[in-house]
């Protein structure tokens, strides 16, 4: 027989590595449902959505395109926040600082060999005078070395011992200095060498893109093609600054590879030396005055071929004529302290760029639709997995929903299908009872009707006509209790106990729900769809036998379907409170169904301000009796069908609440004091407890 293990579960502490359950259309159905009902426009409420994000139960959230871009903000913040531009100098002068330490080292090293080698020599020499033959071929490699020999190279240290005490102490001139400096290490050579290539590559990569040779790799042949380059380029400009129209076609024909493809115009050409430039100027922009000074000057002390440098300081004038402002260059404020490479620091001023240009992006972006032209990748390199998760997203934001199947396209725009209305009426259903007590809410009296019964845990003597659900156990033990212990167990009528039930109504509701102007701008509309959509909801799931209607009232009255609440937009135009169409309307819903228990629920904020005569209607405000009484003549009429008309007043005006109180006392039917953040809660549980009546 197999082994049966039960299942176990670990928990560690989150390290954000962990996946979180994506969020599903249902909940972003439960984050637009209360949108939706205030306005009554599902684009706006997925608009909204897709700007303002959502959270759901377990705390987990969605965050919306503000929340994506203020992330993208703090991160760029976080990035300044962090390092230190002044390292970048500082770099390079720790470069020269190990460069000419290198050297030093470099010169004693080669001394001391000298040295070693010349006693060497002196000492395994026949007459000790330390003079060996030279061979026939005079190799330089056959191992002679002489106090001559070793007196040049004292002198030579000598020299550069002082060349190197002598060097500047600011960069640009250590560099031009060392750049004409005939290193005796080779590995101090090597290092300086590498330090002028990255330099030089920054020089000439910030300007053009295809440039990947440093100027101390180029043949002579390459460095005559970029001079001339630079040249021509030059006389474009000038050509362009006088009025004239330059040759374009033919100077992309010979040096088109030194700036990349898709370039059609001398204005394209500019805008994309533009963009390489950025970098450098942004991170110039960023240094103070000093700094950049700086670091400008180490840069021009790079450009050791007069020629080039020459032609690179007349393209800088020109271009600042032309474009006095970068306008895809930024300065950034840095205040941390974390070191950074000049090579570190140019990627991270294209980083913050890229992240400045998203953020423009997002910020142009109306919907989800939009997202489409972002790049997803770019984001994720830049931002991260979870970043470029959220986008995803929000990019999938109504796809989720036409899959799920809560909404359609239709004419080009979105509308909820019957199951979306079925989800909205569900989320307005719990958000009603969520505070709710487990134990039942308000018993009320009722006639009984029906056959539908819930059996109870309790039991009672059985009488004649209760449902026959014996409680075998009880009536058992009444009888033993009555003869005592033996067998056989002789039982008798009175000893039978059945258990308790309740017995399920059958019911016809009409909602009535005030649509005039008071009930908006007293903050009551939403709580009344709300009610709207939950009764639905709690009807079709647990009393799909019951009847209900809504009915919206204003200066007339007209029946509205389910599917019409989530769109049901308040009209300003309309005005009065016309409760006696209302109630004659739902007096004719109520005719047709065959239910015995009739009940019309009344949601208002004010008494009736208009009637209607069968060809007109009349509004007057304050009320005229004449509104009041026909008003109450519907009143006797519901109460002579056997209506009970409930009604929910949301405000305590002396006049309504006279007037309401005439009301019941003409029908028996009950008036409720509430307000918008109780009104769902004395609705929907006074109908649960209506549904129940416990058989004694």
């Amino acid at each position: 027989m197999p082994h049966r293990y039960r299942d176990r579960f670990r928990y560690s502490r989150w390290d954000g590595s962990q996946e979180i359950s994506p969020f599903t259309a249902e909940d972003v159905m439960d984050a637009i449902s209360d949108d939706l009902l205030a306005e009554g426009d599902l684009q706006r409420a997925l608009r909204r959505l897709f700007r303002q994000g959502t959270e759901r139960d377990d705390g987990q959230q969605m965050p919306g395109l503000r929340q994506m871009m203020e992330r993208m903000h703090q991160r760029r913040q976080q990035q300044m926040n962090r390092y230190n531009l002044g390292s970048v100098l500082d770099d390079i002068e720790q470069q020269l600082d190990e460069i000419v330490e290198t050297e030093r080292q470099g010169i004693d090293r080669r001394l001391d060999d000298g040295r070693e080698r010349l006693q060497q020599q002196q000492e395994s020499s026949p007459d000790g005078s330390g003079e060996q033959s030279q061979s026939s071929d005079g190799d330089a490699d056959s191992g002679e070395y002489d106090e001559n020999l070793h007196d040049l190279l004292e002198r030579m240290a000598a020299k550069n011992r002082q060349k190197l005490d002598a060097l500047p102490e600011d960069m640009a001139g250590r560099i031009r200095e060392l750049t004409d400096y005939d290193f005796m290490d080779p590995n101090a050579r090597e290092q300086f060498q590498q330090l002028l290539e990255q330099l030089q590559q920054q020089v000439l990569q910030q300007t053009f893109q295809g440039m990947q040779q440093a100027l101390e790799n180029m043949s002579p042949e390459q460095l005559d093609d970029m001079r001339n380059m630079l040249s021509e380029l030059n006389e474009m400009l000038e050509q362009r600054a006088r009025g004239e129209e330059p040759d374009f076609e033919r100077f992309m024909h010979k040096y088109g590879h030194y700036f990349g493809d898709d370039i059609n115009s001398l204005d394209e050409l500019l805008d994309r030396m533009a963009q390489q430039m950025a970098a450098m100027q942004s991170l110039m922009d960023s240094m103070s005055p000093e700094q950049r000074e700086q670091l400008q000057d180490a840069m021009n002390a790079v450009m050791n071929d007069p020629g080039i440098q020459e032609e690179m300081q007349k393209l800088g004038q020109h271009l600042g004529q032309i474009m006095p402002e970068n306008p895809y260059a930024s300065s950034y404020e840095f205040s941390g302290g974390e070191e950074l490479s000049l090579r570190e620091a140019m990627r991270m001023m294209d980083q913050l760029r890229e992240m400045e240009d998203i953020e423009d992006q997002l910020g142009s972006v109306r919907d989800w639709r939009d997202l489409e032209d972002i790049d997803n990748e770019r984001i994720r390199e830049l931002m991260g997995d979870d970043v470029s998760r959220d986008l995803e997203q929000l990019q999938q934001l109504t796809k989720i929903l036409e899959d799920a199947g809560y909404i359609e396209r239709n004419r080009g725009r979105y509308e909820l299908t019957p199951k979306g209305v079925r989800k909205i009426g569900q989320k307005a259903l719990q958000d009603i009872f969520k505070h709710l007590n487990q134990d039942r809410i308000g018993q009320h009296e009722m006639d009984r009707a029906g056959a539908g019964m819930d059996r109870l845990d309790e039991s009672k003597p059985y009488e004649f006509g209760d449902p026959f659900l014996l409680d075998l156990r009880q009536t058992v033990m009444n009888a033993v209790n009555r003869e005592g212990v033996g067998s056989p167990v002789n039982l008798s009528p009175e000893d039978f106990e059945v258990f308790r039930t309740e017995t399920m109504t059958r019911s016809s509701t009409v909602l009535m729900i005030d649509m005039s102007r008071s009930m908006l701008y007293n903050g009551c509309y939403l709580a009344a769809k709300k009610v709207a959509l939950a009764l639905d909801s709690l009807i079709r799931a647990q009393f799909p036998r019951d009847d209900f209607h809504i009915v919206g009232f204003s200066s007339i009255a007209s029946r509205l379907r389910p599917q019409q609440l989530a769109h049901l937009s308040w009209n300003e135009e309309t005005v009065g409170t016309n409760l006696q169409h209302g109630l004659m309307l739902s007096r004719q819903l109520l005719s047709r169904d065959k239910g015995s228990n009739k009940q019309i629920i009344v949601i208002t904020d004010g008494e009736p301000t208009a009637h209607f005569d069968g060809e007109q209607i009349h509004f007057n405000y304050p009320p005229t009796y004449l509104t009041l009484h026909e008003t109450l003549k519907e009143v006797k009429r519901c109460t002579r069908d056997q209506i009970t008309i409930n009604t929910f007043m949301l405000e305590r005006s002396p006049l309504m609440a006279s007037f309401i109180s005439e009301m019941a006392k003409l029908n028996k039917g009950r008036a409720f004091f509430a307000d918008a953040n109780n009104l769902g809660e004395y609705i929907l549980v006074d109908y649960v407890a209506n549904k129940r009546s416990l058989v004694t």
